[in-house]
């Protein structure tokens, strides 16, 4: 079953970032105005009201919206760029195109697939890319593409190559669930669109391999984990989400990965959702996250 987007038929979102100056709300609000559109919801946040950096997410009704839309964008231009801020207005009754990356873990591919095809994520999936095989069924089961890209040894350029080939042009979106291969910056900068990625830990403890067994050697009595969008700066990204569970001294390596999953698959299924429907604005090395 595909997402349920008729809910957000009709409706735009005007996402606005830049320096704060005086008149920038109301000349947003009086856009809306304009063009015979109802505000929904508008979440907005100043960091320093005098000279700081202003951020705002506006969700609006307009009935007629996809033959309004060309008009609304201009005006959103002509009014906002002499304000020098950015901005970004989307249909949201379209779907952000999200790309899975996966390789032999499968509980966070398997959320994101279940919460997919539940309808509680507004995007479509156009393919799966995995270095393994062992997730195909799986994927299959769920009616979507599924592809192969091997990446063993030290020259991973085939692998990269073939993926680049998957998907340019194809996606809004590309999500490592567990994706166990690092993605260089040749990479990241050929597809072009925003990458997120699950870490197995509440950053920045415990980077690198065996995470859990780390945690286990120093007793910790809390685990997480972390979403985040990725940069050339191995797991130094922009966050947008992170989550604990608590553990106690009976719990071994094995048991903390066992919980440590759940956390895993609600952090990245939250980080995506919230991506999706346009609520998280990056600012530098954080993020603003409207609810």
């Amino acid at each position: 079953m595909p997402p349920r987007l008729d809910m957000a038929r009709d409706h735009a979102c005007l996402i606005v970032h830049g320096p704060d100056r005086t008149g920038l709300v109301a000349a947003v609000t009086a856009l809306i105005m304009r063009h015979e559109a109802n505000i929904v919801t508008l979440d907005q946040y100043s960091d320093d009201p005098e000279g700081g950096a202003f951020f705002q997410r506006v969700v609006f009704h307009r009935p007629g919206l996809s033959i309004a839309l060309p008009q609304i964008d201009a005006d959103v231009a002509e009014t906002l760029d002499p304000y020098g801020v950015q901005w970004v207005l989307t249909d949201q009754s379209v779907p952000k195109r999200m790309a899975i990356l996966a390789s032999t873990s499968d509980h966070c591919l398997l959320e994101l697939l279940w919460r997919h095809r539940r309808g509680e994520l507004p995007v479509t999936i156009p393919m799966l890319i995995s270095n393994h095989t062992n997730v195909a069924e799986d994927v299959r089961s769920f009616g979507l593409p599924f592809f192969h890209v091997p990446s063993q040894g030290p020259d991973k350029s085939a692998a990269e190559a073939r993926i680049l080939e998957l998907l340019g042009g194809n996606v809004d979106l590309v999500v490592l669930a567990r994706y166990m291969q690092i993605i260089s910056e040749d990479v990241l900068d050929a597809v072009g669109v925003p990458v997120i990625n699950i870490h197995h830990s509440f950053l920045p403890a415990f980077i690198g391999a065996a995470p859990y067994r780390k945690a286990a050697e120093r007793g910790v009595k809390l685990i997480g984990a972390t979403s985040h969008y990725v940069t050339k700066d191995l797991d130094e990204g922009p966050i947008i989400e992170q989550d604990v569970a608590r553990v106690d001294h009976t719990m071994d390596a094995a048991a903390l990965q066992a919980r440590g999953a759940y956390v895993e698959r609600a952090v990245l299924s939250r980080a995506v959702q919230w991506h999706a429907q346009d609520r998280v604005i990056r600012h530098g090395n954080h993020t603003i996250v409207f609810p």
